[in-house]
């Protein structure tokens, strides 16, 4: 998933109070767009999506339409999918993420996800109208908006947002907050070159006896083993694998003593072709419900959550 060559990415934030605002506000962007010949994708709710279908009439049938429960799933593959979507054809898209019943580090995820679509997408030749909905966003979401988009649209029109923050200097709240020590049982296992294919199979029993399912698991078991041979090829050559569960899922870290993070938007861009590094972190995302990074005097962290089904 890389930029394509062409036209720089518009990314606006538009805030509605009404459903009918919602209407009003992307209308006039679809009927443009179609009429320019470019492909116009809607994720939205049934109910605004039926507003945006009786006020086109028969131009409804040129717009392609996505259950936004499906499509805003899991971030990282929103971002794969909304690239190729927009590859290669001019794109209109017009999209309100879901925000009801998200946790704390979720919303995080899906609010960083608004700001890396700005890297993901540059030179798309894409515009994204990103809806949010006053009257039931959480207000840190609606805040939000203002710092990951370049673009707003408001009463007086299109402005520029005083607020924005490019993706690679994005911080949120509770990015650089400890992470917390897991209670209950831990499983540990050390691990060097030699002991990579052993840590695989210790990953599948441990996932498998938390009631993991197949496919499940054989994710969890490539991530984590991704991660661990980039430790071992590139951080301090071994670590420590802890896993344990909680509420919701099987919880693995991989601490290496030797990692570094280099990189300001770490997996959640894909590597080059060429690049020898990176790939762990980028499958990890794509694979793992949740992936949490901590770097702190020499030891880095990284914890791969994955819910159970």
């Amino acid at each position: 998933m890389r930029p394509d060559s062409g036209e720089p990415l518009e990314h606006l934030a538009v805030p509605y109070g009404a459903d009918e605002g919602f209407r009003d506000l992307a209308l006039p962007h679809i009927r443009q767009a179609l009429a320019k010949g470019t492909q116009v994708l809607v994720v939205a709710r049934q109910a605004l999506r039926d507003l945006l279908a009786e006020a086109l009439g028969a131009d409804h049938d040129r717009v392609d339409e996505r259950d936004p429960a499906s499509w805003y799933g899991h971030p990282q593959r929103t971002l794969a999918d909304c690239h190729d979507y927009a590859r290669g054809r001019r794109t209109l898209l017009v999209g309100e993420p879901r925000w009801a019943g998200r946790s704390e580090i979720e919303t995080r995820e899906w609010i960083r996800y608004e700001s890396v679509i700005n890297t993901a997408l540059a030179g798309a030749h894409a515009t994204a109208l990103c809806f949010y909905d006053t009257r039931t966003a959480p207000e840190n979401v609606l805040r939000s908006a203002w710092m990951t988009h370049p673009l707003l649209i408001g009463p007086d029109g299109l402005l520029p947002s005083p607020h924005f923050v490019s993706p690679d200097r994005l911080v949120l709240n509770g990015d650089r907050a400890p992470l917390p020590e897991p209670t209950g049982p831990v499983r540990e296992t050390r691990f060097t070159a030699e002991s990579l294919k052993e840590l695989r199979h210790t990953v599948a029993g441990y996932a498998q006896a938390a009631g993991m399912g197949g496919d499940q698991a054989t994710s969890l078991v490539l991530s984590v083993s991704e991660i661990a041979a980039n430790s071992v090829e590139h951080g301090a050559g071994h670590g420590l694998v802890r896993m344990w569960t909680n509420e919701t899922g099987v919880v693995c870290e991989i601490s290496d003593s030797g990692g570094r993070l280099e990189d300001p938007l770490p997996g959640y861009i894909p590597p080059e072709p060429e690049s020898q590094r990176g790939y762990g972190l980028w499958i990890s995302r794509q694979l793992c419900d949740l992936v949490e990074l901590r770097s702190q005097d020499g030891l880095l962290r990284v914890r791969l959550h994955m819910r159970l089904r």
